[in-house]
């Protein structure tokens, strides 16, 4: 069977992927590991926390948008101000 989609040469730790077969989700999570040479990697599967070994031959793997992260901040806040800066923001006591 032929993989559609991303090689494992085109993956790097920190990606988020889906594994796809036959049109079905079977694992999705974030890249720990690539062995480009034996076409394998691991992830850390979002659904079990489990670490998995993926084959690219037998699924077919897409790559998943990130997940915005929002934090509601009260207009005219400190932190608003610092972090438009571009400073890190100060840890929370």
């Amino acid at each position: 069977m032929e993989a559609q989609g991303i090689r494992t040469a085109q993956l790097r730790i920190g990606d988020q992927i889906e594994a796809w077969h036959r049109g079905r989700l079977f694992h999705k999570g974030r890249v720990t590991d690539v062995v480009p040479a034996l076409e394998l990697f691991w992830i850390l599967d979002a659904r079990t926390g489990a670490r998995k070994l993926l084959d690219p031959e037998a699924l077919e793997i897409r790559y998943v948008d990130p997940v915005p992260v929002t934090v509601d901040v009260p207009a005219g806040s400190p932190a608003v101000a610092t972090l438009k800066a571009g400073a890190k923001p100060l840890a929370s006591a």
